[in-house]
This record gives C-alpha cells, structure tokens and sequence, in this order.
C-alpha cells in the first residue's frame, strides 16, 4: 500500500530532541579539546622554563635564587605562580654509578644545591610543577589532584 512522504510539518519536535541529546556531548568533547590542548601548552612552558633556568644556572656565579627567579619570571608570563612549585637538586647521584631515583618522590628527596657553590661538571635537577585545576580553563572534578611537571638536568660549568 502508497504511504505519503512524512512532511515537515510531522517532524518538528524530533530536531529538537535531537539537538537536546547530541548538543551537550558535542560541546564537552569541543571543550575536553580545548583544555587538553592548554595542559599540553602549560606542560610544554613547565619543560621551556625548566630548561631556560638549567641554562642560567649552568654558568658559573649564578645562584639558587636567580635561577628560582629566571623560572617563575618566565612562568608568571603564563599561568599564575600562586600555586607553583619549582624546586633545585642536586643530581650527582646520577653520576655515582647507583641506582638513580625515577619516581617523583625519589627526585623530591634528592638534596637541595647552592649553584654558586657546586662543583664543576657538577650535575643538578630543576623541577616545576603547577597542579592541573589550578590552570584549568574549565576545572574538572576528575581532574583533582593531577599535576603537571616539567623538569630538566644539567651541570654547572
């Protein structure tokens, strides 16, 4: 039997209940996006700024303390240093011929240095990091407590 093409008319509620179902996953996929792509930015100035303080302290005279500066200087440009950390060690372990740390708390216990007293070919570890909902465009509650880390080695001249 001939059945007459649906019209318009029959089917304005169905886009409706359509956009309705589809519109809130496409906007949290569009966001989720956007803010992997900012805690890949941030994660990518943790590792600059990390690497630009190594440079500083790598040459003789610098201290501890212009270092810290030179990272949260160029951090600050980013992201707010409120909830920030950065931290300077001593790495000689890993030339001692041991078993170096590989986890974070391992690198956290690792002994603090005064660069304008190290050693040459002395080799140190600056480490930053700024916890996740602290940058976040849109903080998400599964998110909570993820930090992001940035880190590099060198040695003093």
């Amino acid at each position: 039997m001939f059945r007459p093409l649906k019209t318009n008319r029959d089917r304005k509620g169905t886009t409706l209940v359509e956009t309705a179902i589809v519109l809130p996953i496409f906007i949290f996929f569009v966001l989720a996006i956007i803010e992997f792509g900012h805690a890949q930015m941030v994660n990518g100035v943790l590792n600059s700024a990390c690497r630009k303080g190594a440079r500083v302290g790598a040459v003789e005279g610098t201290t501890t303390n212009q270092v810290l500066t030179q990272v949260t200087d160029t951090l600050g440009r980013v992201i707010s240093t409120a909830t920030l950390d950065v931290v300077i060690k001593d790495a000689s372990v890993y030339d001692s011929g041991n078993s170096p740390p590989t986890t974070k708390a391992g690198l956290l216990a690792l002994p603090g240095i005064e660069l304008s007293e190290a050693e040459p070919r002395q080799m140190f570890m600056i480490r930053a990091s700024v916890p996740y909902n602290s940058i976040a465009l849109v903080p998400m509650s599964f998110m909570e407590g993820v930090v992001l880390n940035g880190q590099s080695f060198m040695r003093h001249e």
